[in-house]
């Protein structure tokens, strides 16, 4: 089965967002697909150090090329990514097409990949929203009349494809405030290659940590009346919780942060580009911690989304527990040993009692998780059922 996966990772050239959707890549290949990984976002690209965007994407894409080698079979040699200026690296014109003309499937994670015509002819174009809310707001906008033009643009993309997926679990319920707009939403997970995150116990371990960017979006998503927010909106209720908590929390940290009030707080901020300027030094971070405690994004937590973190996701491959703010998730995840979902600081602080009274124990259901719910092959396997693809 020939396979096309897009993504973002010459784009964001971080290790957090590599992990992300290479393991889509290695996933597929380990169900035994052929794939090819193409990125295409009309957009420049990220230089990390700059904390700017540039046209010159020559060191982006050598960042890719090095992240294939390191983590894939056959992709290593097999992707194209196109600049600015519309030319392809990688990967010919005449090769992308041919393949992308004889592909059983086309998935575009995250929406990032403009389909051209010469990407188009696969027998499912799947579209996969990684970002519920934002996507909704597009949705809702072009809906009810008041689209910008870049949002038409992104509505016209969705809509060009012939399934659709979504991290927004919980999508549909009587809970949920977010609108299927006329989609038939699937649900699916992030997909992690077990293989890749072995579990490290380091019971000497002693910060409870995560990796995240403070405030994102210069305008909020939008739905209806009511306008939603980046992590900050969420971080800020929990930001006396180290002067509670037993245990010592630290935080990763990118983007225009209020650091010097967070510490005196009692947070411990490390810079969030030195924590995942590689896929290497990002899984380090992870697997040096005890736990992981973290917030979600506003949009995702108001509306009841049912997200998953990916990176939730690889501390528990790792045997990492993991405290995550509720986003409706637990309707479809165990929660209790391993994982804990907590709205309020005195349900985190009950997690964290519960995991130092039997680490162990807590690391191994953490683990076990994450072999049950975010294997990529039973995710992708499922994916690719969906499509109508087995």
């Amino acid at each position: 089965m020939k396979v096309v996966v897009t993504g973002l990772v010459a784009t964001y050239p971080l290790g957090g967002v590599a992990w992300d959707y290479l393991a889509y890549v290695r996933g597929f290949e380990a169900l035994g697909c052929d794939v090819l990984y193409l990125e295409d976002t009309g957009q420049w690209f990220y230089d990390p150090r700059a904390a700017t965007f540039t046209p010159d994407g020559s060191r982006n894409i050598r960042y890719l090329a090095t992240a294939l080698r390191q983590r894939s079979k056959r992709c290593a040699k097999q992707w194209a990514v196109r600049g600015v200026d519309g030319s392809l690296h990688g990967w010919s014109e005449e090769k992308v097409t041919a393949f992308c003309g004889r592909a059983d499937l086309f998935l575009n994670v995250s929406g990032a990949c403009w389909l051209r015509e010469s990407y188009r002819g696969a027998r499912c174009t799947a579209y996969l929203d990684s970002d519920p809310g934002y996507t909704h707001a597009k949705l809702w906008a072009a809906e009810n009349g008041g689209a910008t033009p870049d949002e038409l643009f992104s509505v016209e993309l969705i809509r060009s494809h012939t399934h659709f997926f979504s991290f927004a679990e919980n999508l549909g319920a009587s809970d949920c405030s977010l609108p299927s707009c006329g989609f038939e939403w699937k649900r699916t997970r992030q997909p992690i290659c077990l293989e890749q995150w072995p579990v490290v116990y380091a019971p000497a371990a002693r910060w409870y940590t995560t990796v995240m960017s403070w405030k994102i979006d210069v305008n909020p998503p939008r739905i209806g009346t009511s306008a939603y927010g980046d992590k900050n909106v969420e971080f800020q209720k929990f930001v006396d919780l180290p002067r509670r908590a037993p245990v010592r929390l630290g935080v990763a940290l990118s983007g225009q942060a209020p650091r010097e009030e967070l510490e005196a707080h009692g947070w411990r901020i490390r810079d969030g580009y030195r924590c995942s300027r590689t896929m290497g030094v990002y899984q380090r971070f992870i697997q040096c911690s005890r736990a992981e405690w973290s917030v979600a994004k506003n949009a995702y937590v108001a509306t009841r989304s049912g997200w998953f973190a990916t990176r939730s996701a690889s501390y528990l491959a790792s045997g990492k527990p993991v405290v995550l703010q509720d986003t409706g998730f637990s309707r479809f995840l165990p929660v209790g040993e391993g994982l804990f979902a907590f709205q309020t600081a005195d349900e985190a602080l009950a997690a964290f009692d519960s995991i130092e009274s039997a680490y162990r124990k807590h690391c191994e259901a953490a683990r076990a998780v994450a072999e049950q719910f975010f294997s990529a092959e039973r995710v992708l396997r499922q994916l690719l059922q969906d499509c109508g693809l087995t």
